[in-house]
């Protein structure tokens, strides 16, 4: 029977993860102020003295192997993605600590959900929600007024929806973190979004395209005019595509303006503008304003409604080229999505460039993965699997990926650009594109995520959404 080396949150949030790589120390169990630690530490009386100190306990060790050790630190702590770690990574002060630990695991979104017992806290890492550590009931509406003062929220109103931003700055680098704040039965959820002002790391090279598809895309964005939208649901790196392809458009000699929500990056030479929708500072009325600021370039954070969406169509017929995104579950439906707006087809097939669809999936870890020969049961019903597709990799985890079996993510993409051909098929509002598709040599998503399973890139569990569709 396979070792369970995971351990209650409860006792993981008494020491942190440096403390824990640092000593190689695990903690078991505790009982009143005494703590039950396993170690591979060959000195036992010296680590005792240490930890007595650094943690305020009375600690009992245990002796454990070292590879058991190593099971341990990785199923339950992850190291920084930096070697600076701030000082105040270890002050009192809890928010801090929590925020400072989740921006340097590399975790996106920050939960903080009460319930009746305990409130939990937990991280969103790689696209999964894992939990990080337990508050006590009493002390959690400390917690969430230091957040709400921190992002000048009113702390006396507990009843309504909040909204906010918080800048953190420490000695290595600046970020900001969107706040959400909503009342539930047991008090108030809080949701934290950290936004990166780190752009260094985004690049079109880099986000998943091959380099076809790259290609055709860098075709379609470097035309003076039209419209280029990216489609897919919330969390599958939409911004992160359009902020890449700002970035690649950056010149001295243009002028790009961009109306978000939120700002996630923050682009140096790029005219940002963050929506106010409770003062009327919405989508269409600041791209009707961008028109009057001699703009070469236009990003919309997203088309909501027909409104935007005619904005959009005007801006690119006067002679701009926008970016947006879409919420359509492939690059055609975008097209559909449009006309059931309302938006008339001629003009959708006179001003779009491309449309793309994309997902996110996780990358298999490269040091654990394993082969296995195709079987009809790990795919969805009614899939018909590939000639070519005689193998796939499943995960398995060990300490290099935190015993999870996958280390960081990649996009998918479907892209369509918009040909002559295409534009007939828009104008006269066909439904199925499959031939055309087929004739073009034009992968979609689920044809992608084939590629990616066969090269051991991804797992079929990983994909399974793309190859239903």
């Amino acid at each position: 029977m396979k070792q369970d080396f995971a351990i209650p949150i409860e006792l993981q949030q008494l020491i942190s993860a440096e403390q824990a790589y640092h000593y190689r120390i695990i903690p078991i169990e505790k009982k009143g102020d005494v703590l039950l630690i396993k170690t591979d530490s060959n000195n036992f009386s010296t680590l005792q003295s240490e930890l007595l100190i650094l943690l305020g306990l009375n600690v009992q060790l245990t002796e454990e192997s070292s590879e058991n050790i190593n099971k341990y630190l990785s199923t339950n702590y992850r190291k920084s993605n930096s070697d600076r770690v701030s000082e105040i990574h270890y002050s009192n002060d809890f928010l801090e600590k929590i925020l400072l630990a989740a921006k340097e695991i590399g975790s996106s979104d920050i939960h903080f959900e009460p319930y009746e017992l305990k409130a939990r806290v937990r991280f969103r890492l790689d696209g999964k929600l894992k939990e990080q550590f337990f508050i006590d009931n009493e002390d959690y509406p400390i917690i969430v007024n230091k957040i709400k003062i921190r992002s000048q929220l009113d702390i006396s109103e507990k009843r309504l929806p909040q909204d906010g931003r918080i800048t953190v700055i420490t000695e290595f680098e600046d970020f900001d973190i969107r706040v959400s704040i909503l009342p539930t039965l047991h008090g108030e959820k809080v949701v934290l979004r950290i936004l990166s002002k780190d752009t260094s790391h985004i690049d079109l090279s880099s986000v998943g395209f091959t380099e076809k598809e790259l290609k055709i895309y860098l075709e379609s964005i470097k035309k003076p005019n039209g419209i280029v939208l990216i489609s897919g649901p919330t969390g599958s790196g939409k911004t992160t595509t359009l902020y890449a392809t700002l970035k690649e458009l950056n010149q001295t000699n243009t002028n790009i303006l961009t109306v978000e929500d939120p700002i996630e990056y923050t682009l140096e030479g790029i005219n940002q503008v963050q929506l106010k929708e409770n003062i009327g500072l919405d989508f269409a009325t600041t791209l009707r304003t961008f028109l009057r600021q001699d703009p070469d370039i236009i990003m919309v954070g997203e088309i909501r409604d027909v409104n935007t969406a005619n904005m959009a169509i005007r801006a690119a017929l006067t002679g701009h080229l926008v970016l947006s995104t879409i919420h359509t579950n492939s690059a055609w439906a975008t097209i559909s999505r449009l006309i059931d707006m309302g938006v008339p087809s001629f003009l959708i097939a006179s001003t779009l460039n491309i449309s793309i669809a994309q997902r996110l999936v996780r990358k298999l870890c490269n040091h654990c993965k394993e082969k296995r020969l195709i079987s009809e049961a790990v795919f969805p019903s009614g899939f018909s699997i590939p000639e070519e597709l005689t193998h796939h990799y499943v995960s398995v985890g060990c300490e290099n990926c935190y015993e999870t079996g996958y280390n960081g993510r990649k996009a998918v993409y479907e892209i369509l650009p918009i040909d002559k051909a295409l534009m007939s098929l828009i104008k006269t509002n066909t439904l199925s594109i499959d031939e055309y598709l087929e004739e073009k040599d034009i992968y979609t998503l689920k044809r992608n995520a084939i590629d990616l399973i066969k090269e051991g890139v991804t797992s079929v569990e990983e994909a399974f959404s793309l190859l239903m569709e």
